[in-house]
């Protein structure tokens, strides 16, 4: 296997900000056979790793005549916009705008990439924030990964923070950061406007890896603080709220990616109710939006529910 592939992650820096446990854990999960199955033992069966349901999917949008049009909806991107009314939101921020892009899946096909670098043309921002699952698979390689992100890079504007999905691996973030990707593992950065300070915190999967720590992400925040989470899945949202979190950002579930008309899903996969699973949510003073994702899983295709880059705006409340 080479270099690309295994980066030494023994590499102190990294031990320290995740903690050895946490390190050897997730690498652990990583590595194991057993890593093929989604649930860690909870679930028997998980489609995204049925390893002929790509196959599968394609057959049945062609067969009811919808296969064109499937894939030409997955590669026209929509751009967003969020505004989120925050309490105590520091006079600086009002209108600060973050860019939220999540589950580009970069390597599942260059048309992908392409459509995701033609749409960010000429966005204005202030930070860039991503969520998770830039690798098509859950598991091998992850060279080509690395190079879509390294094509991407230089068409998004610094600062970016991201953190890591069910899809990703840990191996990643030495080759993220080496191009100007502060990857946040359970971990919180100030951002300063004007003088003026929120937080940016961000912890890794909750969803499959359950590599989470909410309590060290938070351990670097003032309290009465506004401060703002990304978190891969909406799964966690009691967490995040009970936790003083401000606002969450998160995506996992694609909206569906196929869905009835009006934008009904199928399957949202995620251990929530539906409700959060898309779009602008609220649970109690938390201010939620759960991405539908600029990419695609499984099956280069989307039904009723079309990508998404989202322009966030915080305003006070």
């Amino acid at each position: 296997m080479n270099d690309l592939t295994r980066p030494r992650l023994e590499d102190e820096s990294l031990a320290n900000r995740v903690s050895r446990f946490h390190l050897h854990q997730r690498l652990g999960i990583e590595d194991d056979a057993e890593a093929l199955v989604f649930g860690q033992g909870r679930t028997f069966f998980h489609i995204e790793n049925w390893r002929f349901a790509h196959s599968v999917m394609r057959v049945i949008l062609t067969l009811i005549g919808l296969r064109g049009r499937a894939r030409r909806n997955a590669l026209s991107i929509e751009v967003r916009h969020n505004e989120i009314p925050v309490p105590g939101l520091p006079t600086r921020f009002d209108g600060f705008r973050l860019l939220h892009l999540s589950d580009m899946h970069l390597d599942t096909h260059a048309d992908f990439a392409h459509a995701l670098i033609e749409r960010l043309q000429g966005l204005e921002y202030d930070v860039a924030v991503m969520t998770g699952d830039f690798r098509a698979q859950t598991f091998g390689p992850i060279d080509l990964t690395v190079d879509a992100m390294t094509q991407l890079r230089p068409h998004l504007k610094s600062p970016i923070y991201a953190v890591l999905g069910n899809h990703d691996s840990l191996r990643m973030v030495p080759h993220f950061e080496n191009i100007g990707i502060r990857v946040l593992l359970n971990e919180s950065v100030e951002i300063d406007h004007g003088g003026e300070t929120i937080y940016l915190a961000g912890i890794d999967d909750p969803h499959y890896f359950r590599a989470d720590n909410m309590e060290k992400a938070a351990e670097g925040i003032a309290p009465d603080t506004v401060s703002v989470l990304l978190a891969h899945s909406p799964e966690i949202y009691r967490q995040a709220a009970h936790a003083g979190f401000s606002v969450m950002l998160c995506g996992h579930t694609h909206g569906g990616q196929i869905c009835l008309p009006g934008g009904i899903p199928l399957i949202v996969n995620a251990r929530c109710p539906r409700r959060y699973c898309k779009g602008a949510w609220r649970y109690r003073d938390l201010a939620g939006y759960t991405s539908v994702g600029s990419g695609v899983s499984m099956v280069d295709a989307r039904l009723n529910c079309p990508p998404e880059i989202t322009l966030h705006r915080l305003r006070p409340a």
